[in-house]
């Protein structure tokens, strides 16, 4: 029961079928044989399929379109299937990963769905014949550098032995070559070259290199090729399941390590007979790489269009955000000077008010200086023989006059000044005209009859500068 149940879970992982019971009618109908039954769905001949009952065929064909339109295949709703005998193929797990990078997603070429699911497992196509039981033995993986190298030298050859006009092989490998067709949305033309048979020669002669066929792939597809002596045309030979020689594939890209072989050509064919069935596959699968292609600019536009819009996007939030920081910085602005205009306006009224305050202190302090003065002098002296009259003339041309006991000194002259508040003290000089004498610091302390200023005397003010 284990082991009908393990061949039942490898049946449908190999075949894509979900329906139990479907996979396990068919796995009875061959004897739970599960090679056998295995390729019944893969075959594409007439004689290999299994006659299942009306039903069961139609509920068939019904899981593989529904399970195709699942993960994309289908280009367009509507689209008859174009008649194209093709199946999907799994590449090993060397040809993959030999690559710079693996056929992932839907390709959006788009396949059409004809009849079952036609694939291959891995352990089904592997380079070593698979036991009975579906175990594969493991095969070395191929390296960029070996593959590229590898197709290098094929091209090589094959214009060291048939000239330079050939298809332009690409030389890189076949995952490489592969992914160049998507990009270019074009179909994969396949080459498996076989130098000891002897057909080689001739076809590669009078058909391969022919000038019609030559123009028709180049323009057309995108082309590899590979020897069967090197090892990834040998492993692509294994594959594509290459029983005749010369051979020759259309393919294109599916999902994960799958390819789909749209076209196979085996043993010698004429420059006709090749054209014509190459015209064929091209022209059924021109609308689905039309529409790809369409596709593809579309979503180029349409990320243009988002680039486009998010720049303008980013260039409106930074002008934004531009306008933003100017206002801010205005208004930064407006209120660091207003800051400092309400700061110096202080600063000045309180300048202001220091200066005030100083000038009252300064007024106050004068006016007591000129009461101590005035009050030094004492109470002014009757006329009388030790009594002195001075006369003394303000730049104003005002005149003051006061009686002095003969014993005052110079000192009391400025004192009588500065009490009188007509000049600021200590800016003026007492002088006579004839004879001009300054009486000045050094004669303060000198009585008015030792410097000769009694019984009267007429004295003036001098500004000093």
């Amino acid at each position: 029961m284990s082991a009908s149940a393990d061949k039942l879970a490898h049946f449908q992982a190999i075949t894509g079928l979900q329906d139990a019971d479907l996979c396990t009618e068919i796995l009875s109908a061959h004897g739970w044989d599960l090679e056998l039954a295995i390729s019944s769905i893969t075959s594409t001949s007439e004689e290999d399929h299994i006659n299942l009952p009306t039903t069961s065929a139609i509920d068939n064909d019904n899981i593989a379109t529904d399970r195709f339109e699942q993960s994309g295949f289908i280009a367009t709703e509507g689209a008859g299937p174009p008649g194209l005998a093709w199946k999907l193929i799994t590449l090993p797990i060397s040809i993959v990963s030999g690559s710079l990078g693996l056929v992932s997603g839907a390709v959006g070429l788009g396949l059409w769905a004809v009849g079952g699911v036609l694939s291959y497992s891995l352990s089904m196509i592997g380079l070593t014949n698979s036991g009975t039981n579906g175990g594969s033995s493991s095969t070395p993986l191929v390296s960029l550098s070996t593959a590229a190298s590898e197709a290098m030298d094929f091209v090589s050859k094959f214009e060291s032995e048939y000239g330079n006009r050939h298809p332009n092989f690409v030389s890189e490998g076949f995952m490489d070559a592969l992914q160049r067709s998507r990009h270019e949305f074009k179909l994969l033309f396949v080459y498996l070259h076989s130098p000891d048979h002897p057909d080689t020669p001739s076809f590669c002669e009078g058909t391969l290199c022919s000038e019609v066929m030559t123009e028709f792939v180049n323009e057309n597809f995108v082309a590899w090729g590979g020897s069967i002596r090197a090892s990834e045309g040998f492993k692509m030979s294994n594959s594509l399941k290459a029983s005749r020689f010369p051979f020759c594939a259309v393919v294109m890209a599916a999902t994960n390590q799958r390819i789909a072989l749209l076209q196979q050509v085996e043993g010698p064919k004429s420059p006709e007979e090749l054209l014509t069935m190459l015209q064929r596959v091209l022209e059924e699968s021109a609308p689905v790489l039309v529409t790809a292609r369409l596709e593809a600019e579309e979503r180029r536009n349409n990320i243009r269009l988002r680039e486009e819009q998010d720049a303008a996007y980013q260039a409106a939030l930074e002008a934004d955000q531009a306008r933003e920081r100017q206002r801010r910085e205005e208004q930064e602005r407006v209120e660091r000077e207003a800051a400092e205009a309400e700061k110096k306006q202080k600063e000045e009224e309180e300048a202001r008010e220091r200066a005030a305050r100083e000038a009252a202190e300064r007024e106050a302090a004068l006016i007591k200086l000129r009461e101590e003065k005035s009050l030094l002098l004492g109470p002014e002296p009757e006329k009388g023989p030790d009594v002195t009259q001075v006369l003394v003339r303000l730049p104003n041309g005002e005149r003051k006059g006061r009686r002095f006991h003969c014993s005052a000194t110079i000192q009391s002259l400025y004192d009588f000044i500065d009490s009188s508040g007509s000049l600021e003290i200590g800016s003026y000089s007492l002088v006579t005209n004839f004879p001009r004498v300054l009486y000045g610091p050094d004669k303060l302390s000198f009585t008015l009859k030792e410097v000769g200023l009694h019984p009267q005397a007429s004295l003036f003010v001098e500004q000093k500068s």
